[in-house]
């Protein structure tokens, strides 16, 4: 994600391989990211083949078409994986790992403000065994109803394998829903459910898909999912955890944690508990995710939004803005 585009001044004063065996248990507790290749973890989906792995990516890989599996117990980079049959990928600003055994990107970002005609979905096999390797990946060609949108969150539900996109827009964004049919010869439209009040940056789904998770930089909302073709019913605000420059989330693999990453050399990813959630695909998850409060009202308003200006300031205190603006 580049801090560029129509994203507001409070806003902006905000945003401020070694190779090791994998874990065979889903950890919940928090990890840096040691790679020193992974610089803009923008995106994070714990893996289904190899709990307590995270797969993440840069934003915009100078080394190519990259994915890294991190083990979540040493912050440890323990696969490469290189995409073949994507071309150059544009923008990298999401990962979600689907119950069909497959991962899917998305290259969906878009700092013009929305201007790209099309963006793009990839999706590949989850590697059965880890280590470095090159895996042919299918691309999908996307489109929005209502034109082209900056969105940084995608989400594959885990029952349905449909697709979800959220937008990022500052005065709230929306949730599109993909075909029942991706089509990797034809255009993709996703058609936009509703209204989010969110400027998001990334999503997941629980692991029994009853509940959608959608994050900004300074909080949250969680949902209830109501199925295909149906607006999600708010619950209420989640704990997002203050981070540098808050980029992604996913579900641990029984649904009880939430895994929140950040962009930035050594970044942390940071874990919160879900309110009431029990176990995973078979589990009811049916809780306020991660602290989840009054139901009402856009995440951006009232005391939240005040409180977040004045933490930005605080921020660029302690960063600066070097960082932010040195990609053009």
């Amino acid at each position: 994600m580049r801090a560029t585009g129509a994203i507001g001044a409070g806003a902006l004063l905000f945003l401020a391989a070694a190779v090791g065996p994998a874990t065979a248990d889903d950890s919940h507790d928090g990890f840096t990211i040691k790679d020193p290749r992974i610089i803009e973890s923008s995106g994070l989906a714990a893996s289904r083949a190899h709990p307590g792995v995270y797969w993440t990516h840069n934003d915009q890989d100078k080394n190519g078409a990259l994915l890294y599996a991190v083990d979540g117990r040493t912050g440890k980079t323990v696969a490469t994986v290189t995409m073949t049959g994507v071309g150059t990928p544009r923008d990298v600003e999401a990962i979600s790992v689907g119950s069909d055994g497959n991962i899917y990107v998305g290259d969906i970002g878009d700092n013009l403000g929305g201007t790209w005609p099309h963006v793009w979905i990839y999706k590949l096999p989850e590697p059965k065994k880890l280590g470095d390797q090159t895996v042919r990946a299918t691309q999908y060609t996307v489109k929005y109803e209502g034109g082209p949108r900056d969105a940084e969150a995608m989400m594959v539900h885990p029952r349905t394998g449909r697709i979800y996109i959220a937008d990022k827009k500052e005065e709230g964004g929306g949730l599109y829903e993909g075909p029942a049919r991706m089509s990797a010869s034809g255009t993709n439209v996703f058609k936009r459910l509703g209204d989010t009040g969110l400027w998001t940056t990334d999503g997941a789904f629980s692991p029994d898909g009853k509940q959608l998770a959608l994050r900004g930089y300074l909080g949250g909302v969680s949902y209830t999912w109501k199925g295909e073709g149906k607006k999600p019913e708010r619950q209420g605000r989640l704990s997002v955890p203050l981070q540098r420059q808050g980029e992604s989330v996913t579900y641990t693999l029984d649904g009880t944690t939430l895994m929140y990453g950040s962009e930035g050399e050594q970044s942390q990813v940071e874990p919160v508990e879900v309110e009431g959630a029990g176990g995973g695909d078979s589990g009811s998850g049916s809780g306020s995710s991660g602290g989840a409060g009054d139901g009402g009202g856009s995440v951006f308003d009232g005391d939240l939004k005040a409180g977040a200006l004045t933490v930005a300031a605080v921020l660029v205190a302690f960063f600066g803005l070097k960082r932010l603006f040195r990609r053009k």
